[in-house]
C-alpha cells in the first residue's frame, strides 16, 4: 500500500491567514485537547481504506465547512455521520474531535443521504483542504482563493494519481472551476444548499447510470 505519511505530514504543514487547519490546530471554542491527532488518524484511516479496496470516484467540493470538515477533519462531513463515513469504506470507527453535542451540516446532511442510496466507494475531499473563514469570525465560511488552492495543488494531483478513480465529480460550480483552474476535468452536479438537493440527487444518479430509490428517506436539513 502506498504510504500516506508524507501526505498527511503535508496536509498538516499547510498554514494560509484567515484558515484553519484541522489536523494542526486546535479551536479554543469545541476542541478537545488531542482534537488535530484526532482528526489526522480519521483521515489516515479513511485514506489507507481508499487505496486498499479501491473507489469509484471522488467527490470534490470547494472547502471545509465550519459546522463539518472544520469539526471532523473529513470533506462533506460532520460529526452526524462519521459512523456512515466510517461504513462506507470499512474503516474502524472514526472518532470526534470535539466537546459536547454532535453537530450537524446541511450540506453533510444530503451528501450522506445520497451516499447511503447509492451504496458506492466513493472518496470525498475538497479543492482546498482547509477551512477558510472570515477575517476576525472564525466560525464562518469563505470561498478560498486562486493562491490558496494552487498552494494545495500537489495534494488533490497525489489523491488523484494514487487512487486513480474512474470519475471525478465537482460538487457546484464554484468547484468545478477551481478544478478547471487546476487542470482538473470533472463532471459537475448541482451544490445541494439552498434548495439544490433535488438537482443534486438527479445528477449523481444521472451520473452513474442508474435509477433512484423508488423512495428516499425525508431529509432533515438541521
Amino acid at each position: 500500500m502506498i504510504d500516506t505519511s508524507a501526505f498527511l505530514e503535508a496536509l498538516q504543514g499547510l498554514r494560509f491567514n484567515n484558515a484553519f487547519n484541522p489536523y494542526a490546530e486546535i479551536c479554543e471554542a469545541h476542541d478537545v485537547v488531542e482534537a488535530p491527532a484526532v482528526r489526522r488518524h480519521n483521515l489516515k484511516l479513511v485514506l489507507d481504506a481508499a487505496l486498499s479496496r479501491g473507489v469509484e470516484s471522488i467527490w470534490i467540493a470547494r472547502d471545509l465547512g465550519y459546522r463539518g470538515g472544520r469539526r471532523t477533519g473529513l470533506a462533506l462531513t460532520d460529526e452526524v455521520h462519521l459512523a456512515a463515513h466510517s461504513t462506507l469504506l470499512g474503516t474502524p470507527p472514526l472518532k470526534r474531535a470535539t466537546r459536547g453535542p454532535a453537530v450537524a451540516e446541511r450540506t453533510a446532511t444530503v451528501i450522506w443521504e445520497v451516499l447511503h442510496e447509492l451504496n458506492r466507494p466513493v472518496f470525498l475531499w475538497n479543492v482546498f483542504p482547509l477551512h477558510p473563514f472570515e477575517a476576525e469570525t472564525p466560525l464562518s465560511n469563505r470561498c478560498h482563493t486562486r493562491a490558496e488552492r494552487h498552494a494545495c495543488r500537489h495534494l488533490l494531483q497525489w489523491l488523484i494519481g494514487s487512487l486513480k478513480p474512474r470519475s471525478v465529480v465537482a460538487i457546484g460550480r464554484d468547484a468545478q472551476i477551481a478544478l478547471a483552474d487546476l487542470d482538473v476535468p470533472a463532471e459537475r452536479v448541482r451544490h445541494p444548499s439552498y434548495g439544490g438537493h433535488k438537482e443534486f440527487k438527479e445528477g449523481v444518479y444521472a451520473h452513474y447510470g442508474v435509477s433512484p430509490p423508488a423512495e428516499s428517506r425525508t431529509l432533515r436539513l438541521l
